[in-house]
């Protein structure tokens, strides 16, 4: 009976030992892959930074452009304003011409017959300075061949 004992301790002590064995390849085998998992990590924690500063710098170059964007809005709305503006006084001289037009024709009708007369006396000058200048001309003609 003591050597049962004996046995069973001895495959008790043997098991034990493969157990340890198992044991020890496995938890190797753990650190093997925590070891690969760490680098890992560290691998992302640097990709991170990378995004983080890039995020970071495109964050500002989207607010400067936001920026430049307004100061730009703003300045277009002064142009437009000034459009606006030039428009008004383009009607306002479109109005004020069509008003003289109108007191023009108002004018011309209200003197038509002035007018009329003006232009028949203008007519019968045109034709008494014609035969004025005819008559010159006859008297020209008249001494050059007397001479």
């Amino acid at each position: 009976m003591i050597n049962l004992l004996y046995v069973s301790v001895a495959l008790i002590a043997i098991a034990f030992t493969i157990l340890v064995i198992y044991v020890a390849r496995t938890l190797k085998s753990l650190h093997i892959t925590l070891d690969s998992v760490s680098k890992t990590l560290v691998g992302l924690e640097r990709q991170l930074d990378g995004v983080t500063r890039e995020t970071t710098i495109l964050l500002q170059k989207t607010n400067d452009l936001a920026t430049d964007i307004q100061q730009k809005s703003e300045s277009l709305n002064s142009v437009v304003d000034a459009v606006k503006d030039v428009g008004t006084s383009v009607q306002g001289f479109n109005q004020s011409v069509q008003t003289i037009t109108q007191n023009v024709e108002n004018s011309l009708t209200k003197n038509q017959d002035k007018i009329a007369q003006i232009v028949q006396y203008s007519k019968v000058f045109m034709n008494i300075k014609d035969q004025w200048q005819a008559r010159k001309a006859e008297q020209n003609r008249t001494r050059v061949r007397n001479n």
